[in-house]
């Protein structure tokens, strides 16, 4: 009898133990593996769940959650250079579980298709999410575009090809404009190129302090990670380091830099501006610009934040989202009752 109480707690003990020794474990040699597990766990808990769509041989990876056709429009949301569908997590935690919103890995990024440079620019990036949005029939009704940085830059030249198939549009930091005040990141690159030091880029670390350096940029505040989750974060960067310096050099070329301030004027559905006071990459003096040539535009300035919006204020970014889509479904409600 002892004996087998014995062995039932060791074979309990044994459970318990497994788990946390290779968590241990992944921690001290796969820190990255572990990151992406995490990120998973996330997924799960927020519902988001991860599909593919198909445009002939083009793969698109996503997440999404909900379904579309409620009170609200449904949510098109568009990440930043380098990053992925699930940045768009710590801001997803705070919109309503019946939001029916979807995240797409950009083209070249995560699990979507890695092709060419002629879909990497702004011009090629805005025509592959044409595309998705035509292959899961988000364009059945009109749904609200998100974007970010990169991807703010892509959504605002959306907007301006295909306002009727929007009920608006958010551009959180958006790249693409002529900015009047440049930020540190662009002195950066003005000195690299008066250096002629093209090797080096500020977005794409490959050392760990090069990933501190980065970090300081991007985010107002230190953020502080363990050494370990440094280590992961550039472990699973590492490899996509190739492709994102062939994006960025697309990015400034003379095709794309100034994508968004050249489409400005073709843009007609509502915008709304988000833009951190204290952002180094992208100068705020842009949100200027924008309120500038969209005086009807909506913009707001958040205080003690960098470039990086959704992840140093993820509630206050959701929060603002939210209020300008009730804004605009009842101005749309007042528009109908008039005529």
């Amino acid at each position: 009898m002892e004996l087998s109480v014995t062995r039932s707690v060791m074979l309990a003990g044994g459970v318990v133990l497994v788990p946390i020794v290779a968590f241990i474990t992944s921690f001290i040699f796969w820190p990255g593996v572990l990151l992406k597990a995490y990120n998973w766990y996330w997924r799960c808990k927020l519902g988001m769940v991860v599909r593919y769509a198909h445009s002939g041989s083009y793969r698109y990876c996503y997440s999404s959650r909900g379904t579309p056709g409620g009170a609200a429009p449904s949510l098109l949301l568009l990440h930043g250079f380098s990053a992925s569908k699930d940045m768009w997590l710590p801001l997803i935690q705070y919109l309503p579980r019946s939001q029916h919103v979807v995240c797409l890995d950009m083209p070249g990024h995560e699990g979507t298709s890695r092709t060419c440079a002629e879909d990497y620019s702004i011009s090629g990036q805005v025509g592959r999410i044409h595309q998705f949005v035509q292959s899961i029939g988000l364009d059945k009704r009109p749904f609200h575009l998100v974007g970010t940085s990169m991807g703010g830059n892509v959504a605002g030249v959306y907007a301006a090809s295909h306002s009727a198939q929007l009920s608006g549009v958010s551009l959180v930091c958006p790249a693409g404009l002529v900015y009047p005040t440049d930020s540190q990141f662009i002195s950066q690159l003005r000195e690299m190129e008066k250096n002629q030091e093209p090797e080096s880029i500020p977005l794409i670390p490959s050392t760990c302090q090069e990933l501190e350096n980065m970090l300081r940029l991007c985010c107002h505040r230190p953020l502080n990670l363990p050494q370990q989750v440094m280590k992961g974060l550039l472990d699973n960067r590492i490899p996509n380091n190739g492709f994102y310096r062939e994006l960025f050099l697309e990015l400034i070329g003379e095709k794309s830099r100034h994508s968004l301030q050249e489409n400005l004027h073709l843009i007609t559905a509502p915008v709304q501006v988000i833009w951190g006071k204290n952002d180094q990459v992208l100068d705020v003096s842009g949100a200027g610009v924008l309120q500038a040539a969209l005086p009807s535009c909506q913009v707001d300035l958040l205080d003690d934040c960098g470039h990086s919006v959704v992840l140093e204020r993820p509630r206050k970014a959701a929060k603002l989202i939210l209020d300008f889509l009730s804004a605009q479904n009842l101005n749309g409600d007042d528009a109908k009752k008039r005529s």
